[in-house]
């Protein structure tokens, strides 16, 4: 049965959520399961630290904060567009290179837009960066017979065990691959379970060292990871969020009309089902309801 999120205002339940959630003990046994979690999924940018190790695999040399980008939905902080532009300037590129769409940042009060200032610019230049070390096509890096493409789908299905069972274009034009929660919550134990020297603690260890990098100094992700230390998070758009814990613990949750609103809540509920907990949790699991700018209500889960 999924879980409720109830939107209470001023005493009434004004609209509802359904969810999925899965989490996993140490070992990988299942704690909690809500909905159906074997069917395919769309997790969105929830993949990015699986497209990353695949990059790594093909001979990226990003280390540390960058790295941490290149898995990131950023938020367009001048420290984000700064490190996009050094992985593009490090591999001889120029901005246009990227295939991205423009955008606005993430902060309502900017007034510049471009490619560089999209949320998933540190995924493209690290793509394009991989591209140059393979001396491989950057005109087609996003089409699913680019070798690039082709190494990140393997990569996917590897640690996911699943084949893809659909593909498609997400939200930055880059492919999209359809797995289950089963299979994606099963790829992130593999980052902090792998050897120290391996691609995926790398990837572990930079998002976990630079959570602001991840997303943004002040969004929910970075506030999680820096409250539980050793929990590498990262959300996809459409109410997708996959986390694991540096002793395996693990579990992604799916809000099913894609709400926002309802993601974090239900992550919140996800990382307290597995014993994850700290004071800054409060406020996120319950956040509130405005009316005329004050509190009038709260998201509740039922």
């Amino acid at each position: 049965m999924s879980m409720i999120v109830e939107v209470v205002r001023s005493g009434f339940v004004e609209s509802t959520h359904q969810a999925r959630m899965l989490t996993v003990d140490a070992e990988g046994r299942p704690v909690e399961t809500r909905g159906a979690v074997h069917v395919p999924a769309s997790p969105r940018s929830s993949m990015k630290p699986l497209q990353a190790l695949g990059m790594l695999r093909a001979g990226l040399r990003l280390e540390d904060e960058l790295l941490a980008l290149a898995c990131a939905s950023h938020s367009g902080e001048s420290f984000h567009v700064d490190g996009v532009r050094k992985i593009l300037v490090d591999a001889g590129l120029e901005e246009s290179a990227l295939l991205c769409p423009e955008d606005y940042p993430f902060d309502r009060s900017a007034t510049e837009r471009g490619r560089v200032f999209m949320n998933c610019s540190g995924k493209h230049a690290a793509m394009l960066a991989t591209c140059v070390l393979n001396d491989w096509p950057l005109a087609t890096y996003l089409e699913p017979p680019h070798p690039l493409q082709r190494t990140i789908r393997e990569t996917v299905e590897e640690l996911t065990g699943e084949r893809v069972a659909a593909s498609g274009v997400d939200g930055c034009g880059a492919p999209l691959f359809f797995v289950s929660m089963l299979g994606v919550t099963k790829a992130f134990r593999a980052f902090p379970l792998s050897s120290e020297d391996s691609c995926e603690r790398r990837i572990y260890d930079a998002m976990r060292a630079h959570p602001e990098w991840t997303s943004g100094t002040d969004r929910a992700e970075a506030t999680l990871m820096r409250a539980l230390p050793g929990l590498m998070l990262k959300a996809g758009a459409e109410g997708f969020d996959a986390f694991v814990f540096e002793d395996g613990r693990a579990g992604t949750v799916k809000v099913e009309d894609g709400s926002t609103r309802a993601r974090v809540p239900v992550t919140v509920a996800a990382l307290r089902s597995v014993g994850l907990d700290a004071p800054e949790l409060a406020e996120l699991a319950v956040p509130p309801v405005l009316g005329g700018g004050r509190p009038v209500g709260e998201l509740r889960i039922r």
